[in-house]
């Protein structure tokens, strides 16, 4: 399992999500990606990019006030 903060890049987050989907994670390994809501649109547009990529959403939550975590599963190819 492994962790991934991308709050720095706020709502600029889908390609690096996606870059470390495809290079950092294995199969079967799940990755974790913390990121900004802002307005709450990320929300679905980042399950829409893990389903795109065809891997599994696991798990999708509020952390604190601002910040949104997912859990994702990556499947193979």
């Amino acid at each position: 399992m492994k962790r991934y903060d991308l709050r720095n890049l706020k709502d600029n987050f889908y390609d690096r999500m996606i870059e470390l989907m495809k290079s950092d994670l294995k199969v079967g390994e799940v990755g974790i990606f913390l990121f900004e809501i802002g307005d709450f649109s990320p929300i679905q547009k980042s399950a829409d990019v893990v389903k795109e990529q065809g891997h599994e959403l696991m798990n999708s939550l509020k952390f604190n006030e601002v910040d949104w975590t997912i859990v994702v599963k990556k499947k193979g190819s």
